[in-house]
C-alpha cells in the first residue's frame, strides 16, 4: 500500500489526550514531522465536542495518540471510569441486566492472565487447548435440563439438544436462530458430494422452479413488541415478515386476514396492552401463508424487553398446529435423483433473553409451594422444548425448535452473553470440519470468548434451585413494591403506572432527560419502564420515588450543548422518497419503541 505523502492533512489546533497537547505537538514527540505527518490522518475536528458527553469523565483522559499513557494518567483514568461505573450501577432501574456481579471478580480475575477461546464446536475437543469447553458444556447442559430437552448432547439423536454460548448477547442467539430456521425451511443442506474424484461437503439447496418460489421462502412472524434486533436480523438474512412477504408475492391486493390491514403488521403482528402477541390474529395470519404454501417461522417472547411479557407459548403451539397438518409436518424435498429428505416447514422460536433465565425457577414455585415456601402471583406458561401438541390422528408433536436467552439478564454476568439451543435434527449436518481449528464450523463466530462459559458457571455453581426461586420472589415482591410506591405518587397529569403480572418491568410516564440519564431508563414514547432485578435496593426505589416527585421532574430545560442534535431533530431533516411501484418491504424499521433506541 502506497501512503500519499504530498499534502499532510490539515487539523484544527486543540488540546488533544491528557496532556492537552496539540496535535502538532504529539507527532513531533514521535519525530513525526516536516511532511511525515501523512503516515497517520489527524482530528479534524475536536472529538470531545463531537461525541456524547459522560458527565463526571473527562474524554480527553481516554484520548490515545501516539505516546504511551503513563502509569499515573492511565490509572487515572480508570479509577475514573470506576468511579462513573460505580455510581451508575448504584443507580440502574432502566434494563434488565443484574448488577450482582461481586463474585466474578473474588474467584475469576486470576483468569485474565490466559488468553481462553472457545472457537469450533463445544462438544468437540479442538485445536485450540487453552479453552473452557468442560464449563461451557456444563452451563448448556444445566439448561437443556430446565428446558426439558433430552441430554447430555448425543450427535447420533437428533431429539438431542445442540447449542452454544455466544459471545454477543441474545441478539446474536437469535440471528442463530433466523439463520437456522432460513435454511433448514428453505430445505437446503451439507451433502457429501464427488467432483473430479475428490469428496467433498457442498451446501445445497433443493430442486425448485422459479413458480414455487414461495415454497423455500420462509415468513416470519412476530409481534410488535419483540426486541428491535429481530428484525435487524431479518434484513441481514434477507427474510420476510408478514408484511413484506405480502408485497413480494403481491398479496396486497388481497383483504388482509386480519382488521389492522397490511399497514397494520408493518411491524410485526399486533399485540395486546399487556405486551403479548394477540393469538387469534396470529392464527389468522399464519393460517393465510400456510394456504399460500409458505414455510412458517415463528418467534414468541417470554419476558419481552419493554413490558417483561410471556407470549403464551403452549396455547399458541396447540392452536397453530392443525395449521400445519398434514403438509406442514412432513414434507419431502429433493436434491437429486437418489437423495431425498423429509422435513417439517415450520419452526418455533422462543426468544427467551430474559424469562428463559428465571420462568423455570418461577414455574417450579407455582408447581410446589410447599417445597419453595412462596407462590408467584400468576403461573408462567410453559415455553420449552417439553412443550408438546398432538395431531389430529393422535400423534404427539414436539413444538420449540429453539431457544435463546441471555445471560447477563440472568443469573447476571459483568457483560454481554448468551446460549442458543435447538436440537441435533434442525442442524444443518453433517458440518465441516475446519482443518485450521480442528473441530466442526458450527457456530456463528469463529473464534468464541471462553470467559463467558466460565462466568456462567461460576454463577450457577453458586445457586441451588432454592436459592434461583428466592431471588424469583425478592424480584418480584420489589417489582410489587415500587408498582405501589410509584401509585402512591400524586401528580397530575398522572404517573399512568402499569405492570404485567408476573414481570419485573415497571411502566410509567416518562420524566426529563436529566432523570433519564441519572436511572439509565429506556423509553418507549411517552413512557418508560424500569426493571427490578434480584440486586435492585428498596433504597434505589425510593430514591427514584423521590425524584419524580420533584418541581422539575417532568420538566425539560433547555438544550445547553449546541452540537448535540437529537435524533428526531435528524430524522426529521432527512427528505422523505415516494417509492416507486412495485418496491419490496422488508419491514418496518423501529425508531421509537422496543426500548433500546
Amino acid at each position: 500500500m502506497t501512503v500519499d505523502q504530498s499534502s499532510p492533512q490539515t487539523t484544527e489546533d486543540f488540546p488533544f489526550g491528557p496532556d492537552h497537547e496539540t496535535w502538532e505537538e504529539i507527532l513531533q514527540s514521535q519525530g513525526l514531522h516536516n511532511g511525515q505527518a501523512g503516515l497517520v490522518s489527524g482530528p479534524l475536528k475536536n472529538p470531545t465536542h463531537e461525541y456524547p458527553e459522560e458527565p463526571g469523565i473527562d474524554a480527553r483522559d481516554f484520548q490515545i495518540a501516539g505516546h504511551a499513557l503513563t502509569d499515573v494518567q492511565r490509572r487515572r483514568a480508570l479509577d475514573s471510569m470506576a468511579r462513573y461505573l460505580t455510581y451508575k450501577r448504584d443507580h440502574m432501574l432502566g434494563y434488565q441486566f443484574s448488577q450482582d456481579t461481586d463474585g466474578s471478580r473474588r474467584d475469576l480475575s486470576r483468569f485474565l492472565d490466559f488468553h481462553v477461546n472457545n472457537m469450533g464446536d463445544p462438544f468437540d475437543r479442538g485445536g485450540y487447548k487453552p479453552n473452557t469447553r468442560v464449563a461451557e458444556r456444563a452451563v448448556l447442559d444445566y439448561y437443556a435440563s430446565l428446558w426439558h430437552a433430552e441430554w447430555p448432547h448425543n450427535p447420533k439423536n437428533g431429539e438431542s439438544y445442540w447449542g452454544y454460548m455466544t459471545s454477543m448477547g441474545s441478539t446474536e442467539a437469535n440471528l442463530y436462530a433466523l439463520w437456522n430456521a432460513r435454511d433448514y425451511l428453505a430445505g437446503k443442506m451439507l451433502l457429501k458430494t464427488k467432483s473430479d474424484g475428490k469428496q467433498t461437503l457442498t451446501y445445497v439447496e433443493p430442486e425448485t422452479s422459479p413458480k414455487n418460489e414461495k415454497l423455500v421462502t420462509p415468513v416470519v412472524f412476530y409481534s410488535q413488541d419483540t426486541h428491535y434486533s429481530f428484525g435487524k436480523g431479518m434484513r441481514v438474512l434477507g427474510m420476510y415478515n408478514v408484511y413484506g412477504a405480502a408485497q413480494k408475492f403481491k398479496y396486497m391486493n388481497e383483504k388482509c386476514p386480519i382488521g389492522d390491514g397490511w399497514e397494520g403488521c408493518r411491524d410485526g403482528v399486533p399485540s395486546n396492552k399487556d405486551g403479548e402477541v394477540d393469538i387469534d390474529k396470529l392464527y389468522k395470519l399464519v393460517k393465510f401463508f400456510v394456504e399460500k404454501e409458505h414455510p412458517i417461522l415463528v418467534s414468541l417472547n417470554y419476558g419481552s424487553t419493554f413490558k417483561g411479557a410471556h407470549d403464551h407459548v403452549e396455547e399458541i403451539c396447540h392452536k397453530l398446529l392443525p395449521l400445519f397438518e398434514p403438509q406442514h409436518l412432513e414434507h419431502e424435498l429433493t436434491f437429486g435423483p437418489k437423495q431425498k429428505v423429509t422435513r417439517r416447514r415450520f419452526w418455533i422460536h422462543v426468544d427467551g433473553a430474559l424469562g428463559a433465565g428465571y420462568g423455570p425457577f418461577m414455574r417450579m414455585a407455582s408447581a410446589e409451594p410447599h417445597v419453595f415456601h412462596w407462590t408467584p402471583e400468576v403461573t408462567l406458561p410453559a415455553f420449552d422444548f417439553g412443550v408438546r401438541a398432538r395431531t389430529k390422528k393422535g400423534k404427539s408433536v414436539d413444538m420449540v425448535s429453539s431457544i435463546s436467552m441471555s445471560g447477563h439478564k440472568w443469573p447476571g454476568v459483568p457483560w454481554p452473553c448468551s446460549l442458543y439451543m435447538s436440537k441435533v435434527k434442525y442442524q444443518m449436518a453433517p458440518p465441516a470440519e475446519v482443518p485450521v481449528i480442528g473441530s466442526k464450523d458450527t457456530t456463528f463466530a469463529g473464534s468464541r470468548n471462553g470467559f463467558s462459559p466460565l462466568v456462567m458457571w461460576n454463577a450457577l455453581a453458586q445457586l441451588s434451585y432454592s436459592d434461583q426461586v428466592e431471588r424469583c420472589r425478592i424480584a418480584t415482591e420489589l417489582a410489587e413494591y415500587m408498582e405501589r410506591r410509584l401509585k402512591e405518587i400524586d401528580i397530575t397529569p398522572s404517573l399512568e403506572v402499569a405492570r404485567t403480572p408476573g414481570s419485573f418491568s415497571v411502566r410509567f410516564r416518562r420524566p426529563n432527560a436529566r432523570l433519564l440519564a441519572k436511572w439509565s431508563m429506556s423509553e418507549v414514547g411517552d413512557h418508560v419502564h424500569a426493571f427490578v432485578m434480584p440486586s435492585t435496593t428498596r433504597e434505589e426505589i425510593d430514591e427514584l420515588v423521590y425524584d419524580l416527585q420533584t418541581s422539575d421532574a417532568f420538566i425539560e430545560p433547555a438544550p445547553h450543548i449546541e452540537h448535540e442534535e437529537s435524533f428526531e431533530a435528524q430524522l426529521a431533516a432527512l427528505p422523505s422518497v415516494e417509492l416507486a411501484d412495485g418496491f419490496i418491504s422488508l419491514g418496518g424499521v423501529p425508531i421509537s419503541g422496543r426500548g433500546m433506541e
